[in-house]
């Protein structure tokens, strides 16, 4: 029943948000179009449900060859790779808008565990890589929530920032979305929905520490 209720939350609320959003995306495409390298559609194999791949489709927020250049799969605050529009679009999270298709098409889903990339996926230890993606990738989660600003934690960071992604970040956003796994309910996404819209309005808010006293504790 739950995943039936999901995949109908998931095609009505995507086709509504797709036909209200239309009229936002022109002047996106048409900025993104005269701006930067000209790119406006981003495409990248992620890892989605049960382990396999598919292509997340995002706004174009950085130079064609990024992953080529600097730190590579993770983007850190202020990062140069980051065009001057794409960092507006990152930091409101309209560059997520476009995975709603991915929602209506049925490769993610409104909620579930953010789809990673092969070497940030390898991150996760042997237990969270056979169960997390036993639910569709989600545009929000509990870990994207949680880690709504990672960009600056792993910029504030003095470790180097693939070791403290790997030693910090991993191993907690894995027992985030571990926790999700376990108590996963229609109700508890329409939590996280609202929670998702409340941490972007408050950015530091401590709200999701509230409403669910049993996350896994914070290593920092």
């Amino acid at each position: 029943m739950y995943q039936l209720s999901k995949r109908l939350f998931d095609i009505i609320s995507s086709s509504v948000a797709l036909i209200l959003l239309i009229p936002f995306f022109v002047p996106i495409i048409i900025m993104l179009k005269l701006t930067g390298e000209g790119e406006v559609f981003y495409l990248q194999k992620r890892i989605g449900y049960k382990n396999t791949y598919f292509d997340i489709i995002k706004f174009a927020t950085m130079l064609k060859n990024s992953l080529n250049m600097g730190s590579g799969s993770i983007t850190l605050r202020n990062d140069p790779r980051v065009t001057p529009l794409g960092k507006f679009l990152r930091k409101t999270k309209i560059n997520e808008l476009p995975q709603i298709l991915n929602v209506f098409l049925g490769s993610m889903s409104v909620v579930g565990p953010r789809p990673l990339v092969d070497k940030t996926f390898n991150a996760y230890n042997k237990e969270v890589q056979a169960n997390i993606y036993n639910s569709k990738p989600g545009i929000t989660g509990i870990g994207s929530i949680i880690f709504r600003d990672e960009e600056k934690m792993i910029s504030e960071s003095k470790l180097d920032p693939h070791v403290f992604y790997q030693e910090t970040i991993a191993p907690y956003k894995g027992a985030l979305e571990m926790w999700y796994q376990s108590k996963k309910s229609f109700f508890l996404d329409i939590l996280l929905i609202f929670l998702t819209v409340w941490v972007v309005i408050f950015s530091k808010s401590n709200l999701p520490y509230t409403l669910f006293k049993d996350l896994p504790k914070r290593p920092f």
